[in-house]
């Protein structure tokens, strides 16, 4: 089996050495090439190269802004998931929601472990992707609030802060009450045979449960999201202290079902459209991505084969 390592040089839980140590752990298994990234979407050119070059496997580490760089390479190859290379990730990321969403251990050393262990025992799994305008993503998109807590907080990161819980945490909430805009709601959510859903202040996108984490713990506005299913979405009418704060509690609860008069939630949808009537902050799989007025998203069935 060709293999193809993807590393981010910046991962953040990862060292020289244990890069090494991985290294020769894949090698004993694969035929290994190792290249590293260099920029912001190089992993994406450096997957399409490896799908269009017949590569079996693409193997990332780092968090899951290399992943989703990955994904959208390696869907650049073939139509079908078995005409693709398969994706294994070492998680090297702070939060590495993807890996942990696949049944992957924190531990980059761990991981690999369960890799070498699933390459062995030939262990794959096909899951549904996303896909927002012409861009794939693995587990997570929001327009407004969530996409402006992310851009404050890659701002910080580009400071030289460490990305945290802590961080993440106090971006929210400085993003919440002295930058976002809470009246007069910009959003249209509108779907195939339905009637729009107007006047949403933000919107999450869920692939998969959880949206996120912090720390340990996971975050959960879209609790039955699932690589099985279509793409789930939980909606804000407004953003007032008492609603959001109640919606806040809900979706960090050990058993999470957000609910409310104030509250959108959607299951299983195939396809919709969000459009603003003005630019609005985006983000996918935890990256910024600038600030849109319409994104129509898309749930891509049996999209990928996952080693683990």
């Amino acid at each position: 089996m060709r293999a193809l390592l993807v590393v981010n040089p910046k991962a953040t839980t990862t060292s020289e050495r244990s890069r090494d140590v991985l290294v020769r752990a894949l090698r004993s298994e694969v035929d290994l090439t190792v290249a590293y990234t260099r920029r912001r979407g190089h992993a994406t050119a450096l997957a399409r190269d490896a799908a269009a070059d017949g590569v079996d496997l693409v193997v990332t580490l780092g968090g899951d802004g290399t992943v989703n760089e990955a994904v959208n390479g390696l869907m650049a190859g073939g139509d079908k998931a078995d005409n693709r290379p398969g994706l294994a990730v070492v998680p090297g990321g702070s939060t590495n929601v993807f890996a942990r969403a696949v049944g992957m251990p924190r531990d980059w050393a761990d991981g690999a472990s369960m890799i070498l262990e699933a390459l062995q025992e030939e262990r794959f799994r096909v899951i549904g992707l996303g896909r927002a305008d012409d861009r794939y993503f693995t587990f997570c998109a929001g327009l407004g609030l969530d996409a402006e807590v992310v851009a404050r907080v890659e701002k910080a990161r580009h400071r030289g802060r460490t990305s945290t819980p802590a961080l993440y945490l106090r971006s929210a909430l400085a993003q919440y009450f002295l930058e976002s805009k809470r009246r007069q709601p910009p959003i249209t959510l509108e779907r195939p045979g339905e009637r729009p859903e107007t006047n949403l202040a933000t919107v999450i996108v869920q692939n998969t449960a959880p949206w996120t984490y912090l720390g340990d713990r996971p975050v959960n506005p879209c609790p039955d999201a699932s690589f099985e299913t279509g793409l789930d979405v939980m909606a804000l009418r407004e953003l007032h202290v008492p609603s959001t704060a109640r919606t806040a509690q809900q979706i960090l609860a050990r058993q999470p079902h957000p609910h409310g008069k104030r509250i959108l939630g959607l299951h299983d949808l195939e396809t919709f459209t969000l459009r603003a009537d003005h630019p609005i902050a985006f983000q996918l799989d935890g990256d910024y991505l600038g600030e849109r007025e319409k994104i129509e998203f898309h749930s891509i069935a049996d999209a990928l084969r996952i080693v683990c």
